[in-house]
């Protein structure tokens, strides 16, 4: 097949094989983008950087991250999707081991922006293979594939909420070091499952001239949509940490906190929103998101304390993977087959802004009266637009020019074999 090479062997369970690909949110999010809120308090500490120097660390990450979702169906069209796949995956985790062995803020930015761009490349073509898993028509079961891809991001959060207060217990301050050299080891060893799933996934339809357009402008308020909701569920995973060691909590209470986030971002996406969204149309499963995830974000700012601090990461991390999710569902039932990964990246794309925005702005917000807490108020604002923008979003499904002679309207029965 044209993911990694000749070979056709495939896993009896979709499940398996989605499950595998998740091994590329793992490395993509889990760790090269949300584990820096662990390490950044012992950095700035460290680097003695103001809010808005560590903010702009994320936004070198999410510039990273525009190019590479903008770039990544050139790159699966050029080296093949699997191939895309896994070597994003390993360049990320160069990139983990390159921020472990300097101090020097140049170098540290141009490393999050080369791993923002290869993480990008990963995670968009591996939502276009999490969608082609499944080839049937059941929309639920597809859904609830991707569920199962996403769910590597909540376990790559839970793994580095372990790992990372482990190497500050270990190293003290410069323990941050440590933290990224030991994410990129464990990111190296996360290929070898992603490239065994990535091998397993049914091949792409062949591409023909007469394919058609590719739908996207009906797709226009989900574009909008995905701006602010990755500017406001960022900001808050970028400062959050910060926030809580501002309001008196230690290393582990901090970690119990990131750990318990990434634990119900698994489980809920998992077990519940792929059910969820995939019987939602239009723009009802993405304004859900945003709703949900406002709500997250508001117990740490209204209360301090442990309690707080886990009553929001269970909520927030219920809900904030979901949006890749619900988008994710959404263009594959309203785009057709062949612009699936073209599809996914520009959605990511759009994704992207908002998230090389909102920490920046975010953090500036941070470095002025009233502290992180007010900049985090810029993450409710947002989410509650983006549940606003979402509305508007209506559902159009999109036929391929090979459904017709596949899937025939008079032999609906016939298919639920």
């Amino acid at each position: 097949m044209e993911s990694l090479g000749a070979g056709t062997a495939r896993p009896r369970s979709e499940y398996v094989i989605a499950l595998g690909l998740a091994a590329g949110p793992v490395v993509a999010l889990g760790f090269t983008r949300f584990a820096y809120a662990l390490l950044l308090p012992s950095m700035r500490s460290e680097l003695h950087w103001t809010y808005a120097a560590a903010g702009g660390l994320n936004t070198a990450n999410a510039l990273g991250y525009i190019i590479g979702a903008g770039s990544a169906a050139w790159w699966s069209k050029r080296l093949g999707a699997g191939r895309s796949f896994v070597l994003g995956m390993i360049i990320s985790a160069l990139a983990l081991l390159g921020s472990g062995l300097t101090s020097d803020f140049v170098a540290l930015s141009v490393l999050r922006f080369v791993g923002g761009l290869a993480t990008a490349v990963t995670f968009v073509v591996g939502s276009a293979l999490a969608s082609r898993v499944h080839t049937g028509g059941r929309q639920q079961r597809s859904a609830a594939l991707v569920g199962v891809y996403m769910a590597g991001v909540g376990i790559g959060v839970v793994v580095s909420g372990i790992v990372v207060p482990s190497a500050l217990t270990a190293w003290g301050a410069s323990g941050w070091h440590a933290g990224w050299l030991l994410m990129g080891l464990l990111a190296l060893l996360a290929a070898g499952p992603a490239a065994w799933a990535a091998k397993a996934v049914p091949p792409a339809p062949p591409v023909s001239g007469t394919q058609g357009k590719s739908g996207l402008g009906a797709m226009a308020p989900s574009f909008i949509w995905y701006v602010l909701f990755g500017a406001g569920y960022v900001s808050y995973m970028t400062f959050v940490i910060a926030l809580l060691h501002d309001q008196g909590m230690g290393t582990w209470s901090t970690a119990g906190f990131f750990i318990v986030l990434g634990a119900a971002s698994a489980l809920a996406t998992l077990l519940v929103w792929g059910r969820i969204i995939g019987r939602l149309r239009g723009g009802m499963a993405p304004t859900l998101v945003s709703a949900v995830v406002l709500v997250g974000v508001l117990p740490v700012l209204l209360f301090h304390g442990l309690t707080a601090a886990m009553v929001s990461a269970v909520v927030f991390g219920a809900g904030f993977m979901a949006g890749p999710t619900s988008i994710t569902v959404l263009a594959r039932r309203m785009l057709p087959q062949h612009a699936w990964t073209s599809g996914i990246a520009w959605l990511t794309v759009a994704f992207s802004v908002g998230q090389a925005v909102g920490p920046l702005i975010s953090g500036i917000l941070s470095d002025s009266e009233g502290g992180i807490a007010k900049g985090l108020w810029l993450s409710v604002i947002l989410l509650a637009v983006s549940a606003v923008v979402a509305l508007t979003q209506r559902e159009r499904r999109a036929v391929s020019p090979q459904e017709p002679a596949a899937a025939p309207a008079a032999a609906p029965a016939a298919a639920k074999q």
